[in-house]
């Protein structure tokens, strides 16, 4: 399902693509004279940060971040789940945690962990010194999983970001953009990248194990590879999860869910850091940013 317009696109991304341009959800973007709400820009650091403490949490409302980490990861191979293979001696779910944690926006983050490694999980994020970090439950499925991350959060939280635990590496900057923008107005809201590889949307084949047929190559300037945190007005989150959930249609993906509202999704510059770590050469990839941030950061 295309965030931008609803339409069902399913492209077929060639084999190898370039990582500088991470694999992800791909969607149809209008034209500016379409659509001008693609362009909505958060606040800025600097505007932000002219206002007194006080005054900035009196005026804006209360984000939280979940992180659905209950998936098995089976493309990276057996053994321990995805959300806690080591990147750089450190666990992903560590990684991701504290690039929530360490965005200006987000006050609050919720990790919903497999039922079986509650207690395990607990003492993970406590060994690695976080903010106190609420684990919860998860479900069968990551609809199931994002729906009981996002009961619990508290009342008062009117924003909620909702990041793969997949996605360790996301900057700080592109939580904010993305919490910036439901700040602003936007009900829904994802970070993207355009996409640098020519794609084509295929039909299923004629028989099994053939050639898919191609059916259409799509403009890719308007296509974008689509990343999380993906951000929501609370209200709407949880109304598109208590109708799609009602409904039994099962999805992947919370913006997608509330496209089907009818509610419009709107894009924000995403990060080309933010990719998702779901093969074994991610996880090679993942290293070397890391390895990276030591040398310019210091981090």
């Amino acid at each position: 399902m295309c965030r931008a317009t609803g339409q069902q696109v399913r492209p077929a991304v060639t084999e190898g693509a370039d990582h500088r341009v991470p694999p992800g959800t791909l969607c149809a973007i209008p034209t500016a004279a379409e659509d001008t709400n693609l362009n909505a820009q958060p606040m800025s650091p600097d505007a932000a940060a002219l206002r007194a403490p006080s005054e900035q949490a009196a005026a804006d409302p209360r984000t939280a971040a979940v992180i659905p980490a209950a998936g098995r990861g089976v493309r990276l191979g057996p053994g321990t789940p995805k959300a806690l293979r080591s990147l750089n001696g450190t666990p992903m779910l560590v990684h991701a945690v504290r690039a929530m944690a360490q965005a200006r926006a987000v006050s609050l983050v919720v990790v919903v962990a497999p039922r079986e490694s509650l207690s395990a999980v607990r003492n993970l994020l406590d060994e690695h010194s976080l903010p106190e970090v609420p684990v919860v439950p998860g479900g069968e499925t990551r609809q199931d999983s994002v729906r009981l991350g996002l009961a619990a959060l508290p009342d008062d939280v009117e924003i909620v970001l909702v990041h793969d635990a997949a996605r360790p590496l996301v900057p700080a900057e592109v939580v904010d953009a993305v919490a910036g923008a439901v700040r602003d107005g936007a009900p829904a809201v994802v970070p993207a990248l355009p996409v640098s590889d020519t794609v084509k949307r295929v039909a299923a084949p004629l028989q099994t194990g053939g050639p898919e047929p191609v059916v259409e190559t799509p403009d890719r300037s308007r296509l974008r590879a689509v990343q999380t945190p993906q951000g929501f007005a609370r209200a709407t989150l949880a109304a598109a999860h208590a109708r799609i959930g009602r409904e039994g249609e099962g999805a992947t993906d919370d913006a997608g869910m509330v496209e089907r509202l009818g509610v419009q999704v709107v894009v924000v510059p995403g990060s080309e850091q933010a990719f998702k770590v779901t093969r074994p050469l991610d996880l090679v990839l993942a290293e070397a940013v890391l390895a990276r941030r030591r040398r310019t950061d210091g981090f």
